[in-house]
């Protein structure tokens, strides 16, 4: 398979960090994501930031021309925003990697939902009604002014991989855009620096509750929204995409964190944000001691 293929030659160079860096470009999207979704996929030692039932989620999807792993892309759902004061933090939901080896080091080092998967890209010509000034006019006497344009889109497919079965998760439609030039890079956006603090962990890999940081640098500018569909349903004759419910009865709660990560992506977008010439530098994770109230550590030292 692809995935299996893209394990890099680079396989020493997890081992030769922590920090670890990653070079390429992203797309941060953030969304309005409901807490009951969002709230499933959260510790109980931790809080979710919300207000009037919404919490901050969306998806963070990456593609590294460097790395330790070599090169993958990366989609990341981000369920939502937790609280364990004095900090609040972003938590993955699931993070899929068309890479064996930045599967694995997700999974152990770090304490991601990390699982395999196949990015199908393509390029997509749309044709879109475009109307002139003078056409509100022109419609009312009956002579429409509006034409058609094409407008060329990027389309990433992408496919979870369980055994030797694929299943559909989503379908993203990015505007797509040709560079001015090498040499000018205005369009791009200011250069900035940020840090992306995140929760992860208590999973069958990592089951410590552990919080890492991602020191970003890049060029950042808004742009249109990506548009996400729902997962392509394939009949399972053609060998590819099968329901991973219809493997047992044992697979229910792997089906269910796999429904609500769908309905995490397919939640409402309010910005979406470019990032270019990404430089991402991901810090060792600590092991994170959870925030108690007063009346918590009482009964805690009771006992």
């Amino acid at each position: 398979m692809e995935a299996a293929e893209r394990s890099s030659s680079s396989s020493s160079g997890y081992t030769l960090g922590p920090p670890w860096l990653f070079k390429g470009s992203a797309l941060y999207q953030l969304h309005l994501v409901k807490a009951e979704t969002a709230r499933a996929f959260i510790p109980k030692e931790l809080k979710l930031v919300e207000a009037f039932g919404y919490t901050l989620g969306g998806l963070f999807l990456a593609h590294y021309d460097d790395s330790p792993a070599g090169r993958f892309d990366e989609l990341v759902v981000i369920a939502g925003i937790v609280w364990n004061p004095p900090t609040s933090c972003a938590w993955a939901a699931r993070v899929l990697v068309n890479s064996c080896e930045a599967c694995r080091h997700g999974r152990k080092e770090i304490g991601l939902p990390s699982h395999v998967a196949v990015f199908s890209k393509r390029k997509v010509e749309i044709m879109e009604k475009q109307s002139s000034r003078h056409s509100s006019f022109l419609n009312m006497i009956g002579m429409s002014s509006a034409y058609c344009k094409s407008k060329e889109h990027s389309e990433i497919q992408v496919s979870e991989i369980k055994g030797s079965s694929q299943m559909s998760i989503c379908s993203i439609s990015l505007p797509f855009v040709v560079p001015k030039s090498k040499t000018s890079e205005k369009w791009m956006g200011p250069m900035i620096r940020m840090s992306l603090p995140s929760f992860s962990g208590q999973t069958e890999h990592n089951p410590q509750l552990l919080k890492y940081s991602c020191q970003i640098e890049c060029r950042v500018r808004a742009v249109e929204a990506a548009k996400i569909s729902r997962p392509r349903t394939i009949d399972a004759d053609d060998g590819h995409d099968t329901n991973f419910s219809n493997q047992g009865s044992n697979h229910f709660a792997e089906d269910e964190a796999w429904n609500r990560s769908i309905s995490v992506l397919l939640s409402k977008p309010i910005l979406a944000l470019e990032f270019n010439f990404l430089k991402m530098q991901v810090e060792a994770p600590t092991i994170l001691v959870p925030h108690l109230k007063k009346n918590q550590l009482e009964e805690s030292r009771s006992h």
